[in-house]
């Protein structure tokens, strides 16, 4: 029986990266019936509106979806499709692995991390106050009257919740996670000496669900500003990391950075029943229609769909296929290439292509 999988396209370089990992996934012979669903600017267009819920029923009704970029405005413009698909579906974690592989150029050699993100609330829980508007005016009011605290009149207030329950669902997935993976430590990061009430309520709830697994993985916390040095000086000494939302998608960036970059971090939004891959680069539009960019990223987050599926077989075919592409450096797009110029460099289509001849040998 084949599985039936939404396939989110996407902005930018989103559909040529989703194709690209979509003909990797079939070369593993696994039977996946896909349907198509929009979100984003090719949803607005047709639709009016960025994420339909058509959509999200297609996720809802198939359970699995395999996600292009979207593009996300900075300052003004809708907030993120990204962080609304992860809300409406309480994708409530964010599992973002930063491996090195060979054949892709990185500082630090054999990182094998994972950033374990809390998907759900923090300052991306989207409760914001513009300057200048009346309920600003009357918050402001109301802090001033009833903290000592001052705050001044032009400002422009984000609220940070950080819930018991969504602490301890995030920290408890986290050492599930390295429990069945044949982890060894996990780490949640934090700013609780300064954020004593939030941030030290996610510290709080992380030491007591660290006990429950005391004698089978180790546990430890760091403050995130010390965390980013210790990821730079020291990555080996960590193996899962467990952050707040906003610590999280900062640090998954940096061990991005360890590793080579964005253009080898996939990622997956899982929940209780759902659960949406995607590469955790975005959808970088001036390079749309060029056939390009690096197609490793989406193919990963389709490795990490297969393990999901628990059809681990065509994984690691297709884990073991990518990766010889890359050593091998030859059947790569140019940011794979030692020098960025070299006329060698192929398409995102054409190493799909190299990585499927490996799969079928």
């Amino acid at each position: 029986m084949a599985y039936k999988i939404t396939l989110i396209p996407g902005d930018g370089i989103g559909p040529e990266v989703i194709q690209a990992a979509k003909k990797c996934i079939e070369a593993t012979k696994v039977k996946i019936e896909w349907e198509e669903a929009l979100a984003g600017a090719d949803a607005k267009e047709k639709y009016g509106e960025l994420l339909p819920e058509a959509t999200l029923d297609s996720i809802r009704k198939n359970k699995v979806a395999l996600k292009g970029p979207i593009i996300t405005p900075v300052a003004g413009g809708f907030r993120s499709v990204n962080v609304a698909l992860r809300q409406k579906l309480n994708l409530y974690a964010c599992l973002r692995p930063a491996k090195s592989y060979p054949g892709v150029r990185s500082i630090h050699k054999d990182i094998d991390l994972i950033v374990v993100r809390e998907n759900t609330e923090d300052l991306y829980a989207g409760i914001e106050f513009e300057v200048g508007k009346t309920e600003t005016k009357d918050l402001i009011s109301f802090v001033n009257k009833h903290t000592g605290r001052r705050i001044l009149p032009d400002s422009a207030i984000s609220l940070k919740p950080i819930s018991k329950s969504a602490s301890e669902a995030i920290v408890r997935f986290a050492f599930e996670f390295a429990l069945k993976n044949n982890r060894k430590k996990v780490t949640a990061v934090h700013k609780a000496n300064i954020i004593k009430f939030s941030d030290g309520l996610f510290l709080k709830v992380a030491r007591q669900v660290s006990k429950e697994y005391e004698g089978k993985i180790a546990f430890e916390d760091r403050i995130v500003d010390n965390m980013t040095m210790q990821l730079v000086q020291k990555p080996r000494d960590y193996d899962v990391l467990v952050l707040p939302n906003l610590y999280g998608d900062i640090i998954s960036d940096l061990c991005a950075g360890l590793v080579g970059g964005l253009g080898v971090a996939p990622g997956a939004n899982i929940g209780d029943k759902i659960a949406v891959f995607e590469a955790v680069h975005g959808a970088a539009p001036k390079y749309k229609g060029e056939n390009k960019v690096n197609p490793t990223a989406m193919i990963l987050s389709g490795i990490m769909m297969l393990k999901y599926l628990k059809e681990n077989s065509a994984a690691e075919k297709l884990q073991k296929a990518l990766i010889e592409v890359l050593s091998e450096g030859k059947a790569v797009t140019y940011d794979l290439k030692p020098n960025r110029d070299d006329p060698t460099a192929v398409g995102t289509q054409e190493m799909a292509e190299a990585i499927i001849k490996k799969i079928k040998k």
